[in-house]
């Protein structure tokens, strides 16, 4: 099972991160092993959903990446250079997308998701954090030792492990501009499509290293929930990510909404929302007590949650309340994305179409 699933399922988030992706060997490295064609991809552990443009698109375990043209009703594989679990995927227009998942793996695609090539993996993350924070701390040492010794402890940490450390999360705001969130509160930003990244380790408000679950823009706003009912919100004219204070503590998994409101969601059926930018939130009942992993935006406005126990919860007024979904059938969700007349859910069964009353 995938560190996220492992989370969502388990909810025992710092010990199903921390721990390394399946075993390699030094003759089948996941990052040098392409990924097999398997006529059960569909029916195996789904991670992440996206749209690009009129195409879905479905990551998953081992490299399994699949594409739709139909709206769900049937799937092809795509040409994926590894074997590493895929966790999130992200597109901002119809052909230009970006997969994250175990061992740093970060990959790219311009032809709509059809074929991938990788832009970043946790042999080369390590050594990126590293020289960053080398400059970093030269630059402070006059000024400020102390801070310049833990940026450079903090950097020395993760680049031992960068390897181990799976992306939990990916957004793009175009085809230039994104970032990467994942375990232990490391943020990468890109502004050239991922040719280079740049660290924010130390430019987050998150002096813990919470896990980093979900990163997304809102609006003009850029906003990462974790561990610890922690929310950040990106402070454009400082280069930081803020932290947001909420009356909640418990682990968030998803954040969504437009600029009227904002929703995040996370364990035990939790749901806040805000209608001032993230200043204040209220709780929303769900009625629920099981996480909820992942969220979906309907063509019509509607919002969509789902659960780790197969709930689907639907909100016809930006979040203020929230109704279950009748289904005949339902099936533990990781993940959620719109389709032309229903949802598709992708989890550890993998892929179904739900239809929506």
């Amino acid at each position: 099972m995938s560190t996220r699933l492992a989370i969502f399922f388990a909810a025992v988030a710092t010990i199903a991160v921390a721990a390394p992706s399946p075993a390699r060997d030094a003759f089948r490295d996941v990052l040098d092993t392409p990924a097999s064609i398997s006529p059960l991809a569909a029916r195996s552990l789904i991670n992440g959903l996206a749209r690009a443009g009129t195409r879905l698109v479905a990551v998953g375990q081992r490299g399994h990446v699949l594409i739709s043209d139909d709206q769900g009703r049937s799937w092809s594989q795509a040409q994926v250079p590894l074997t590493a679990d895929l966790v999130a995927v992200s597109f901002p227009d119809d052909r230009h997308g970006w997969a994250v998942g175990h061992d740093g793996v970060v990959l790219h695609t311009d032809d709509a998701g059809a074929t991938w090539q990788a832009q970043l993996d946790g042999r080369r993350t390590g050594a990126l954090v590293l020289e960053q924070a080398n400059r970093q701390a030269a630059a402070l040492t006059a000024t400020d030792p102390k801070r310049a010794q833990a940026l450079l402890a903090d950097a020395t940490r993760f680049a031992e492990h960068s390897i181990e450390n799976p992306w939990l999360d990916v957004w793009f705001s175009d085809p230039s501009n994104g970032f990467v969130v994942g375990a232990f509160g490391m943020v990468l930003r890109t502004t050239d499509g991922g040719r280079s990244w740049e660290s924010w380790l130390h430019a987050a408000d998150n002096p813990k290293g919470l896990h980093l679950y979900a990163v997304r823009g809102i609006g003009d706003d850029v906003f990462i929930v974790g561990e610890q009912g922690l929310v950040l919100k990106l402070d454009r004219d400082a280069g930081r990510f803020r932290a947001l204070e909420l009356p909640y503590n418990g682990t968030l998994f998803g954040i969504a909404g437009n600029e009227r409101a904002i929703v995040v969601h996370g364990l035990r059926g939790s749901v806040l929302r805000s209608v001032d930018g993230g200043r204040s939130w209220q709780a929303v009942n769900t009625g629920l007590q099981v996480g909820l992993t992942a969220n979906a935006r309907v063509d019509d406005g509607r919002l969509v949650l789902v659960s780790q126990a197969g709930h689907v919860l639907v909100s016809r007024d930006e979040g203020a309340t929230f109704a279950a979904a009748s289904l005949q059938r339902p099936l533990p969700a990781a993940a959620v994305v719109a389709a032309s007349s229903a949802v598709i859910v992708g989890g550890p069964r993998g892929l179904q179409s739900l239809s929506l009353p």
